[in-house]
C-alpha cells in the first residue's frame, strides 16, 4: 500500500513517516510511505491509495478531498493527538482503515 502524507513543507512528517514504517516493518507489512508539501500532493496522488493531512493544514482538505475523489483516493486529516506525538502504529492503522485494508 502506498501511503502519502501532506503537511505544510513536507518536512514536520518526516519523524511521523519514519515512526510508521518502523510499525509496518514490525508487523511484517511492507508499506510505502513518503511526506510532501501540501502544494505538492498534485504530483503524487496518481502513486498514493492513501492521502492523510496534518492537522496545520487542515484547511486543504475540502480541496484534497475533492481531488482525491475524482482519482479514488480516499483522503483524511490526520489525529492531531496521534500526530503530535508522533504515534505512527496509529497513523498507519487509520491509513489502513481509509484504504479499506
Amino acid at each position: 500500500m502506498n501511503i502519502l502524507l501532506a503537511c505544510a513543507a513536507g518536512m514536520s512528517t518526516s519523524l511521523l513517516v519514519t515512526k510508521m514504517e518502523k510499525s509496518a516493518e514490525a508487523q511484517g507489512k511492507h508499506h510505502t510511505i513518503w511526506a510532501v508539501s501540501g502544494d505538492e500532493v498534485y504530483q503524487h496522488l496518481d502513486k498514493a491509495d492513501v492521502l492523510l493531512i496534518g492537522p496545520q493544514v487542515r484547511y486543504l482538505l475540502p480541496r484534497l478531498r475533492k481531488l482525491g475523489e475524482a482519482k479514488g483516493v480516499p483522503v483524511d486529516v490526520i489525529n492531531s493527538v496521534d500526530y503530535g506525538t508522533c504515534n505512527g502504529a496509529e497513523v498507519l492503522k487509520t491509513a489502513e482503515q481509509l484504504a479499506g485494508v
